[in-house]
């Protein structure tokens, strides 16, 4: 019988994984598809405390497994199937890889996905002039024009905030009016550094000779033209899924969008003995330091709950 299983390697699972380490409960963390998440695609970090200088994001997850180690965390590199809660109140955990894991507590932490356009050689250009997350990665790009893909609230939301380091920011959106709401609708589209590119879709990204980022080919859906424009970094900006697919049938409660309900200001699910952290609860956020917090949280919560236990 496993303390605590947690299920994701970014930074919430590696924070969990560091506070029940050192709370001695040796948990066991399940890497999932992507060890170390979000964060091993992209270069530098600037924005996370304690690393003036900034640090790779790569490295960064690296440290953070070395940190849940050091305190007794062990891993398995495989992927988690079911999770479901037991008749004893023991919650058994299976994986792809055939193992099967009863537990007291489980943390799911397996963050969420950006939705990409899947364009050619997308994979290899992230972190090269192609991101999801204009807090992240705006400060990169002083004085140059970008492109923002979308056009709900977050792509308006990220647009405005690149305002603040680029020299023109073009909003492309396949129809011809915003699906935001209005206050950031009019917000955005007040902003003389953003400029609309209407009833338009990439069609192709343009790379330089270091493989940067140089231009994008757009395409007019309706009269089929195609343009280029020139710009330093894509920002993509079409929402997220999270990672909840192996929730199916577990009873843990999700929203309307497929994220896991926390409950109240704690990380408790509406399961007894499940908590959530990071972007797999979060769409508003969806900060490294946020999930490694919301990991924090998470970690004592479970704790108390095996504490509770043994009462």
């Amino acid at each position: 019988m496993e303390n605590v299983i947690i299920i994701g390697t970014g930074c919430a699972g590696w924070t969990a994984a560091v506070y029940t380490g050192r709370a001695n409960l040796k948990p066991l963390v399940i890497s999932g598809e992507q060890p170390g998440g979000q964060l091993t695609t992209t270069t530098e970090v600037e924005n996370f405390p304690g690393f003036p200088e900034g640090i790779m994001g790569p490295e960064l997850m690296m440290r953070m497994q070395q940190q849940a180690e050091k305190f007794g965390t062990r891993v398995e590199y495989d992927r988690v199937s079911t999770v479901a809660k037991q008749d004893d109140g023991s919650i058994l955990v299976k994986t792809t890889g055939g193992a099967e894991y009863l537990t007291h507590t489980v943390i799911i932490a397996t963050g969420a996905s950006p939705r990409w356009l899947h364009l050619d050689r997308e994979k290899e250009l992230v972190g090269h002039g192609l991101t999801s997350c204009a807090t992240c990665d705006g400060a990169f790009y002083p004085d140059v024009p970008v492109v923002v893909v979308g056009g709900g609230d977050s792509a308006c939301e990220e647009a405005s905030f690149l305002t603040r380091f680029a020299s023109k920011v073009y909003l492309v959106h396949r129809r011809d009016e915003l699906r935001a709401s209005k206050i950031m609708a009019d917000r955005a589209l007040a902003n003389p550094k953003i400029e609309p590119v209407w009833n338009s879709e990439l069609k192709e990204y343009l790379t330089d000779e270091k493989g940067d980022m140089r231009a994008v080919t757009v395409l007019n859906r309706i009269t089929g033209e195609e343009s280029e424009l020139e710009v330093k970094c894509v920002f993509v900006a079409i929402g997220h899924d999270p990672n909840t697919g192996f929730l199916a049938g577990s009873g843990v409660a999700l929203d309307g969008d497929g994220y896991v309900v926390q409950d109240g200001h704690s990380t408790h699910s509406n399961i007894p003995g499940i908590f959530s952290a990071g972007d797999v609860s979060d769409h508003v956020y969806r900060q490294a330091i946020t999930a490694a917090g919301n990991g924090c949280q998470a970690a004592l919560d479970a704790e108390r709950y095996i504490t509770a236990l043994a009462d």
